[in-house]
């Protein structure tokens, strides 16, 4: 299991760096359930599926009996590129590709105060590949490589949660997510031939997570919600050509995540709910990636440093739910996700821009105890201008997101 480790984790971070399409401000996806998602995420003063493991635990304590909800999401994503200044005639686009990342959650109601639940998901499990005349070098980017430069992550939390119920119009919860992930990278190191440098690997870590739900008065419902910052050390084998040359290690923050909301319930069939969630991007402050002995490819260095400078910032989330009758309920959502990566720092690894979502969804309810949730998200990335960074040009981003969940209650 050691080994295992070993191999994966510097190509996790440099994955994470090298990322061409990535979600939520930076390289967090928080599309984790399909009625959350059709509510464009605002969802932290509710809470009211089992996906309430990863949105906001405390709201376990208010769903009674065994819930099981388990789906998928299938993300497709586009970056184009085009050169400015020096790079005018330059324009690349990322090859076509479909990411499927999965979730699961369980709660059981153990009395009439304590509900136990359980989430598997995917926060991370995005990639990219870019046209075959895109290439990197140590001292800089340069074009005319002869092979795509690839890379992806994919990314497994486990996360037992506790929920306490204190009345009936307050519930706190609690939980604890390990966290396993693998990722892939090919970079080329040379300006004048293909030289790949590989890495695959997996690295571990732990993080928390706690959650109030409270209601003041009837129809209103403010939650609040917080997952810590978890720094993951990677450690893993770096290859070239093929062959083993050393190994290294580093650390990738994955930061913490406040979120607060409010939810009102305007008729007895339309509620509304807003969310700010903040994110603390300003862990990832530095790049470092050691190796064990001085690398000759990469001109005798035994380190790799970037400075990335991310500020922290927020998410505003605005959603509606509409029951339209007994066994149908849509809604709809909007999203202003502000990025943390400054304009300088902007590359074709993590080309990052302020996000405008709009989310439609719906549920059906099958039988007194199965119902489908089914949503779709369209993600627009405002133009990213990187004029001051080491390859200036603009990036053009957009991405369709579906999503579907099966609910099962006895």
């Amino acid at each position: 299991m050691y080994k295992l480790t070993q191999r994966f984790g510097l190509t996790v971070l440099l994955t994470l760096i090298m990322v061409g399409v990535v979600f939520a401000g930076g390289y967090q996806i928080n599309e984790q359930g399909a009625r959350a998602t059709g509510m464009g995420g605002a969802f932290v003063a509710r809470a009211s599926d089992p996906s309430a493991v990863y949105y906001n635990v405390a709201g376990l304590g208010f769903q009674r009996g065994i819930n099981i909800l388990g789906g998928v999401n299938l993300i497709i994503p586009s970056t184009t590129f085009k050169g400015t200044g020096t790079m005018v005639p330059l324009e690349y686009s990322t090859k076509g590709a479909v990411f499927v990342p999965v979730n699961l959650y369980g709660g059981y109601q153990v009395t009439d105060k304590i509900v136990l639940g359980l989430g598997i998901f995917n926060p991370f499990g995005l990639g990219t590949e870019w046209d075959n005349q895109w290439g990197l070098s140590t001292s800089g980017y340069y074009l005319g490589s002869t092979k795509a430069v690839k890379s992806s992550i994919t990314s497994w939390y486990f996360n037992p949660s506790i929920a306490y119920k204190i009345t009936d119009d307050l519930s706190v919860g609690l939980g604890v997510s390990y966290v396993y992930a693998t990722a892939f990278i090919s970079r080329n190191i040379s300006t004048s031939s293909v030289s790949l440098l590989e890495l695959d690997g997996d690295g571990d870590g732990f993080n928390v997570n706690i959650g109030v739900i409270y209601k003041p008065i009837d129809k209103l419902w403010i939650g609040a919600s917080y997952r810590t910052t978890t720094s993951v050390e990677f450690e893993g084998d770096v290859k070239i050509g093929g062959t083993y040359v050393a190994s290294g290690k580093t650390e990738l923050p994955m930061p913490g995540t406040l979120s607060i909301g409010a939810a009102y319930e305007l008729t007895s069939k339309i509620t509304v709910e807003g969310d700010v969630q903040y994110t603390q991007w300003s862990e990832y402050d530095y790049l470092t990636i050691d190796f064990n002995k001085n690398i000759s490819q990469l001109g005798g260095a035994h380190q790799i440093k970037e400075f990335k400078d991310w500020n922290d910032q927020v998410i505003l989330r605005a959603g509606v739910e509409y029951i339209l009758n007994p066994q149908v309920t849509l809604r709809g959502g909007l999203i202003a996700d502000l990025s943390p990566q400054p304009p300088s720092k902007t590359e074709p690894m993590l080309p990052d821009g302020d996000r405008y979502d709009i989310a439609l969804g719906g549920s059906y309810k099958i039988t007194n105890n199965l119902s489908v949730d089914a949503s779709y998200m369209f993600v627009y990335f405002a133009e990213k201008d990187a004029k001051n960074s080491a390859l200036p040009g603009k990036y053009n981003s957009l991405s369709h997101i579906f999503s579907v969940n099966f609910a099962y209650s006895f």
